[in-house]
This record gives structure tokens, C-alpha cells and sequence, in this order.
């Protein structure tokens, strides 16, 4: 029987794209669904592979959805085998076409555990309201915890307030669905469906007796669901804050704590902030006093500018520059000379000119500014110089050496500083025309990131700078310069920053063309258990490379590895608690190549120390990667994972901006090394 289902499958396809003899087809594909519900006999087990790609079908599914070529991949969908059926859902999870949601609808009900969950994950990604229904039709039947799960994730990526209000209501049969509703809640949280009952069940499953991935969705429900008011629930959020078990869980309810309203919240956090052993639940409590006296706080923060991580210390300073208001200035004098980290250092020096006396601002620019001319480091520079966009009177100075500079990372930074000037609420109005001029001139120069920044600011609503560009002829041009797909981010930003000017409606973003297949001779090769030394200045990190969820980007690491593209790079970005990110040959995040690679979005949670690519959008990841330092699930089936660090998180918690990747070896084995080049 089961080899009669594979000549009806045979049949479908041949008939699908040579004839149209509609009747045998509806007869051969009705034969063929009655065949997909029956038990399939176990196939012999194959001999040993380096990976799953050494079955020519399976490289048929990735390729198609690499080409995101629905046509040929429906019919997948109603393939006799198992692990077909479930690929080929997967694969819509990275196509994302709605299309594909009434086949997907229809393997919600399929005799296999791995193909409904797999057309459950694939249906959320799709983001399609048309699946909502379903899905909670879908739930009252299935007794599969695990496709519970799934079912209840992928109601709150689709959901509209009846979804909304199923997750609330819904009761878990286990703590695997209990888990999955969490998630729920916290996908629908992060598209504004949210109701007082969802807020609520979201505190109760902050409870210790619950299972630790569900305390951890909802505690980032709590932390990243804007517009909660979490006064109410004030004595549970500091119980969880304070005493569960997990880091990752405390990191993100005292992120929520900024959304609690209390008398004594500068001492709750000012506590937390002081005492809690790990830096990512410090920095969090730093984070959350946005708003609050500067006098309440202002010896925590100074202790936390010394932290033992130099990631709190980093975020402690970006806090003081986010809230300047009422920071003394002789306080961060005297702390200054003991911290050398440049870019701690920077953000201090910034407030400080902001808050001096107009008298003694004379004497401290000259003082940075001499500093800034002899650094030697381009990183060191490139913060130097944006602090003295502290002083408003900088304003030129920053903008000559921007054209100047010769280092791409001391130009974007100085363009990165005048956005940041003339975002003060008390720019100078006779200054406006001035600024609009620079930021036409940068779009000028072509240089890729100077015009991407220029053009977001043009738009940017709150400077209200549409009055001073009545010809928009310099963004097209620029445009018009752009190499694709090379300068794609450079050109979706000046796309939406022409539909602003025009009063038009945004644009869809532009499509990179499809030009890099997957180099399947290479991804063939590549063993699931691959290692990667990543060696740093700081210490060796070494990755575990996952090319069966994600084969076209772990071959394109491989082979850019292979080529020593990323040694003597720098990690030219680190977000304290969220990512370190590298692979930029300009050293400044706007370096890219000359081809593009699709995403590929796998049913996998960004945990920490997963490593992603990074990307200006859909499709068009190239050469730069991040590693996660915490859970950061709003990256979750956007952001293509492709690997996961297996030892050296300790220095990858330790890694700053400008630190050097020294060289990428790849490993086939453990204790059997085979060099990169």
C-alpha cells in the first residue's frame, strides 16, 4: 500500500505541471489523502550520514523554499511519508505564504504528532487571521501536549480579540500546554491583543510551581507588552523579581517593574540593583527607573557605573544619557578618571557637557576634544566624538570630522551623535536649517550608512524637518547609486523616506533578488554536530553549527570561514542584554556583501547564546551574525538561527565593542580539529 501512495504522489506531480486532465487528478490526490492517514511501516534504517541532506527529496524541499516557490511545494504537503509532509510545513514557515494556510489547516488534523505541530508553527508564522478559527477548533480536539503547545503559540501570532480572549480562558491539561499558553499570551501581548484577564493569568503563571518556560513568556509578556499599567500586581511582580529561581526570568520582570507605579520604587530597584548576582537582572533594575528623582537613585547608579560586567556599566551610562535631568555633574567629574572603557567614558563626558554651566563648557571641549585627536582606536574616537554632541555649540565640528573621517565607524558614529543633538527637546531653533543642510549633504557623499541615517531622520516625524527639503531630487539620486542587493537597508530607508515627503502610503519593502542558492556540495559536508572555535580577544567561544534547520546559512558561514572573511574583524556591536553582534568588514554594522542569502526560520527560541543573522529584513541576511546574551524571544521565526554556543558564554558576557574576533577555526569532531583553511 504504502508503495501505491508513492506512485499516486508521483502521479499528482507529474499531472500538476503536464496536463490538466482535471478528473484523474481529483482521483489520484483523493487515493492519495486517504493514503496520508495511514501508519506507514518503519523503513530500514539508513546507513550513517554526515547529515539528513544526503536524501535528494529533502534537498528538494529546501530548495524550494529557498526559491519560495509555493506552487511546487503544496503538493508536498499531501506526501505519503511523514518526514515530507512535516519538511514541507516547516518550509512555509520561512516562505510565509498565505497561500498555503488551507493546506496547512487541513494537516491540523493529520495522523502525525510531527506534521501537526509542524503545520501549527508554520500557520503562526503566516501571521493569517483566516487561521484563527481553526486553530481554536483545532485545540478543543487535540490531546498531543506538545501540538497543544504549538496550537496555543500560534493562536497568539494570529489572533484578533476572540483569540485573545480563548488564551485567557483557555485552561492547560498540562504543564506543556500550560507552557504553550504562555507563549501564546505573549505573542498576542507583542501585537496589542491584551486584555485585564491576560495581564492577570500572565502574573498568576509567574508563580514558582510553574514550569520555567512558561514563567519565562510571561514574564517577557509583562516586560514587552506596552501600554500595561502593573500597579495592581506590585507584591507578585517583586516576589518574582526577587526570588525565582532563574536569572532569565528576574531580568524580565524587573524589566516590568518601569511599569509599576510606587513611592518606594527608587528603593526596590535601587536594591535590586545592588544585590542581585547576575549583571542581566542589575542592568534590568537600571533600565526600569526611567522616569524616577535622580536623587533617589544616584547612588546606585554611580555603583552601578562601576559594575563588576562592564555591560551594566555600559547601560548605566546610556541610562544617564536617556535622562539627563537633574544628574550632577561633579559626581561623574570625580568617577571619570577611574573608568576606561571608552564607550562608558563617552556617554559620561556627554552628560557632563550637557549639564555644565554655559562658562565651563569652553574649557571642557577643548579638553575632549584633544582627547578625541590624540585616540588612537577608531572606536575610542568615534565615542569621544559623540559626546561632545553634548554641547550644542559642537554641532559643526562634528560634522566636519564626519565628512573627514576616514574610519567608517567615526563617521557613523558622528552622524549617529547630530541625530541625537537634535533630538534634545531644546535644540536651538535657529540651529533647524543648519542640521537640515548636514543631513543633505550626507546623503550627498554615498556613503551607504551616512545615507541610510540621513534618510531616517529626514523622516523621522518628531523633528518635523519636511519644511526644509522642497526638492527631494538628492534622495532619488542617491538612490539611484545604491548596489543591490549589496546596499538594500540603505535603499529601504530612503524608499520610506520619499513615501514620507510625498504623503503617500509606505511602500512594501523592496525584494532582494534571488541570486545564492544554497551551496548544497558544501551544506552535504557540513556534520550536524559541527564545532566553530571562535577565537577573541577575550577568550575562545566555540559554536555547534545548525545546518540541518538552517543549511544555506551555516554554508555560507562555512564557506566565509573557509575564505578567513571574519578574522581581525570587530564586534562592532554589543546591546548590553540583548546581543553581540560581528562579521562587518566597515566596522560600523552597515557592511554587507555583494549577495544576499534567504532567511530560514525553524521552529527553535532565541535562548542564550544562540547565534543569528543579522538582517535588514526579510531575505536579506549576507555576512553579519549576533550571539544572544540572554532569551530574546521577540526574535523568535524572524531571525534565522543558525547556531548555538556550547562553551564560552562567560566571554561572550565580556565582549565589547571593538574587541577582535582574532580567527574562525571550524571543527569537524571533538578532539579531531581540521583548520578553516
Amino acid at each position: 500500500m504504502e508503495g501505491l501512495c508513492h506512485n499516486l504522489f508521483n502521479l499528482s506531480l507529474y499531472m500538476n505541471r503536464h496536463f490538466k486532465f482535471s478528473l484523474t487528478l481529483a482521483l489520484a490526490l483523493g487515493a492519495l489523502s486517504a493514503c496520508q492517514h495511514l501508519p506507514l511501516r518503519r523503513a530500514k534504517a539508513p546507513e550513517a550520514t554526515i547529515n539528513k541532506f544526503s536524501d535528494n527529496t529533502l534537498r528538494r524541499l529546501y530548495t524550494l523554499q529557498d526559491e519560495r516557490n509555493t506552487t511546487e511545494l503544496l503538493p508536498y504537503l499531501s506526501h505519503p511519508a511523514t518526514q515530507y509532509r512535516t519538511e514541507a510545513a516547516l518550509a512555509f514557515a520561512s516562505v510565509q505564504d498565505t497561500l498555503a494556510v488551507p493546506a496547512l489547516l487541513h494537516l491540523l488534523a493529520d495522523s502525525a504528532v510531527a506534521v501537526r505541530r509542524a503545520a501549527a508553527y508554520a500557520l503562526g508564522q503566516t501571521g493569517s487571521a483566516r487561521a484563527e478559527q481553526e486553530v481554536m477548533r483545532a485545540l478543543k480536539d487535540e490531546q498531543n501536549p506538545a501540538v497543544q503547545a504549538a496550537l496555543l503559540e500560534a493562536l497568539g501570532k494570529v489572533a484578533t480579540p476572540a483569540g485573545a480572549t480563548f488564551l485567557n480562558s483557555y485552561i492547560p491539561p498540562n504543564p506543556t500546554a500550560k507552557t504553550g499558553q504562555a507563549w501564546g499570551l505573549y505573542r498576542a501581548g507583542l501585537r496589542q491583543q491584551v486584555t485585564q484577564q491576560g495581564t492577570a493569568e500572565a502574573v498568576h503563571l509567574l508563580a514558582a510551581d510553574n514550569p520555567y518556560e512558561a514563567r519565562l513568556a510571561a514574564a517577557h509578556y509583562l516586560a514587552r507588552t506596552s501600554k500595561l499599567d502593573l500597579t495592581p500586581y506590585r507584591r507578585d511582580l517583586l516576589t518574582a523579581a526577587t526570588s525565582d529561581e532563574s536569572p532569565e526570568v528576574r531580568m524580565a520582570v524587573v524589566q516590568s517593574l518601569a511599569k509599576v507605579r510606587a513611592r518606594d520604587k527608587a528603593q526596590f530597584l535601587s536594591n535590586i540593583l545592588q544585590s542581585d548576582p547576575d549583571y542581566r537582572v542589575r542592568l534590568s533594575a537600571v533600565r526600569a527607573m526611567g522616569g524616577l528623582e535622580y536623587a533617589g537613585i544616584e547612588q546606585a547608579v554611580l555603583a552601578a557605573l562601576q559594575d563588576s560586567n562592564i555591560n551594566t556599566a555600559v547601560a548605566t551610562a546610556e541610562f544617564l544619557v536617556a535622562n539627563p535631568n537633574g544628574v550632577a555633574v561633579a559626581p561623574l567629574a570625580k568617577l571619570l578618571p577611574q573608568l576606561q572603557d571608552a564607550r562608558v567614558r563617552g556617554n559620561l563626558i556627554w552628560v557632563i557637557l550637557h549639564n555644565s554651566q554655559p562658562q565651563s563648557k569652553t574649557f571642557l571641549n577643548n579638553r575632549y576634544k584633544q582627547q578625541y585627536r590624540n585616540a588612537r582606536n577608531p572606536y575610542e574616537k568615534a565615542y569621544l566624538l559623540r559626546a561632545l554632541s553634548g554641547d550644542f555649540g559642537n554641532y559643526q565640528y562634528i560634522a566636519d570630522e564626519m565628512f573627514a573621517a576616514q574610519e567608517p565607524v567615526v563617521a557613523t558614529t558622528a552622524m549617529d551623535a547630530l541625530i541625537l543633538m537634535r533630538q534634545q527637546p531644546d535644540f536651538p531653533k535657529r540651529m533647524e536649517e543648519a542640521f537640515a543642510d548636514i543631513l543633505r549633504q550626507a546623503v550627498g557623499t554615498g556613503d551607504v550608512a551616512l545615507v541610510g541615517m540621513a534618510a531616517t531622520a529626514i523622516r523621522a516625524p518628531k523633528l518635523n524637518l519636511r519644511p526644509y527639503y522642497r526638492d527631494y531630487s538628492f534622495l532619488a539620486q542617491a538612490q539611484l547609486k545604491l548596489q543591490l542587493p549589496r546596499d538594500m537597508e540603505t535603499n529601504i530607508e530612503i524608499e520610506k523616506t520619499l513615501d514620507y515627503l510625498n504623503n503617500r502610503p509606505e511602500s512594501a519593502a523592496p525584494q532582494n533578488p534571488f541570486t545564492h542558492p544554497i551551496d548544497w556540495d558544501l551544506a552535504r559536508t557540513i556534520p550536524t554536530d559541527q564545532q566553530v572555535a571562535l577565537h577573541t580577544e577575550k577568550g575562545t567561544i566555540t559554536l555547534q553549527l545548525l545546518v540541518e534547520d538552517a543549511p544555506g546559512s551555516v554554508a555560507n558561514f562555512v564557506e566565509l570561514a573557509r575564505q578567513d572573511f571574519f578574522d581581525s574583524l570587530y564586534f562592532h556591536r554589543v546591546v548590553p542584554n540583548f546581543v553581540v553582534q560581528g562579521g562587518d568588514k566597515r566596522g560600523d554594522g552597515w557592511g554587507s556583501s555583494d549577495y544576499s542569502i534567504r532567511s530560514e526560520l525553524a521552529p527553535l527560541r532565541y535562548m542564550e547564546g544562540y547565534i543569528g543573522m543579522a538582517s535588514a529584513g526579510k531575505d536579506t541576511e549576507s555576512n553579519q551574525w549576533f550571539i544572544t546574551h540572554s532569551p530574546a524571544p521577540h526574535l523568535d521565526g524572524r531571525y534565522t538561527i543558525f547556531a548555538k554556543v556550547i562553551s564560552g558564554m562567560e566571554v561572550v558576557h565580556q565582549l565589547e565593542v571593538g574587541d577582535r574576533m582574532l580567527d574562525v577555526e571550524l571543527k569537524q569532531a571533538v578532539n579531531k580539529t581540521v583548520s578553516a583553511r
